[in-house]
């Protein structure tokens, strides 16, 4: 499953973002989600989620 739909994450979902820092590199950071960020269904670059930790980024791959 990819982070580009909605409806596909849920606060407790262990997943892998890619930090604003990071956008060039694509270096991935992997948590679990505390809120969703993004209001719409959908977005190309990735749901934007805040992580447990406090790190915030978009999701580019969810771990099952």
């Amino acid at each position: 499953m990819n982070g580009t739909n909605r409806s596909n994450i849920k606060p407790g979902l262990h997943v892998s973002i890619v930090l604003k820092q990071d956008q060039r590199s694509g270096k991935l950071t992997e948590g679990v989600v505390q809120n969703i960020l993004t209001n719409s269904a959908t977005h190309p670059h990735g749901i934007k989620v805040r992580l447990e930790s406090g790190e915030v980024g978009r999701v580019k791959e969810i771990k099952a």
